[in-house]
């Protein structure tokens, strides 16, 4: 079997680091690249979009039948990585806001979609070692809010309800995380993790889903978090809204670990959700309009 070329470049894009540059991990740099220049070209040059939603889910359309692939974002030292060739729940969805975001502002180099990615995955838009990476759901949502990228817009809807939860999921499962067994790796994401305890936030109850007027708050492009039944754990799995028009049943559009690949769910998404009892409902969350 051959091995999977991995190309380590850097980057000139805005002010990431102290030098202005960042360096990017490549799953196939020129595939990856010219993949990225394409659907900013073709899919955001052209086309009239009612809003940031519709343009994320044009993006997340891109992607049905893209191989699953999980732990891609894993190497020493850490870095900004993109790799297009496989995804998994969080790259799918991060790789399509990113898309959509950079076509709002009207650009259409790989260079400035890697810069977007930086900032939605990484704690203030640096890299700065493992636990700057925005694992927890929870913490992504706040610091991109926080910035002005994307808002959580789950205590809109119709019918909500609210969670508390402390999240330590990670430090309490250290094993389960190789980049953790470095002391001061475990430090910091305890540090973190201490900003979380007793942390509540809004969610849609997997009963209401079914509502209709909850379904017709959904947007063709939403993203949203499913939220876990974990103790200390707020999101497990993510995925994108598709709808084929007004009035239509939502579905699913993720990066299913299941069936190994990028796909709509066969279920409207109440039913999907019913299906699957690990998960206690979700949270919705857009980009702001740049």
């Amino acid at each position: 079997m051959l091995k999977r070329a991995i190309t380590i470049i850097i980057v000139a894009a805005g002010a990431m680091t102290m030098h202005g540059q960042t360096a990017v991990r490549f799953g196939n740099e020129v595939s990856d690249t010219t993949m990225i220049n394409e659907l900013l070209e073709s899919r955001g040059a052209s086309q009239n979009f009612a809003n940031a939603e519709s343009r994320v889910a044009l993006f997340a359309r891109s992607f049905e039948g893209t191989p699953y692939g999980s732990h891609t974002l894993e190497g020493d030292p850490e870095m900004l990585t993109v790799r297009l060739d496989s995804l998994d729940c969080t790259t799918f969805v991060e790789t399509a806001m990113a898309l959509a975001y950079t076509s709002m502002e009207s650009r259409r180099s790989w260079r400035d979609f890697v810069y977007n990615l930086q900032r939605m995955r990484y704690r203030g838009g640096n890299v700065n070692g493992y636990p700057s990476r925005l694992h927890y759901i929870c913490d992504w949502i706040v610091d991109n809010r926080h910035r002005g990228i994307f808002t959580d817009v789950t205590d809109h809807f119709p019918r909500v309800s609210y969670i508390m939860r402390t999240i330590d999921f990670m430090t309490s499962n250290r094993e389960l995380y190789p980049a953790l067994a470095d002391s001061a790796n475990y430090a910091r994401m305890r540090d973190l993790e201490n900003g979380y305890r007793q942390h509540r936030f809004p969610y849609i109850k997997t009963n209401d889903l079914a509502l209709k007027a909850t379904k017709a708050e959904l947007h063709d492009g939403d993203v949203v978090a499913l939220v876990s039944n974990l103790k200390n754990l707020d999101v497990t799995h993510m995925g994108i809204i598709v709808k084929d028009g007004p009035g239509a049943e939502p579905y699913l559009l993720h990066a299913s670990s299941t069936d190994g690949k990028v796909e709509v769910s066969k279920l409207p998404l109440d039913q999907f959700m019913k299906k699957n009892r690990q998960w206690l409902g979700l949270r919705v969350i857009r980009l702001i309009n740049n």
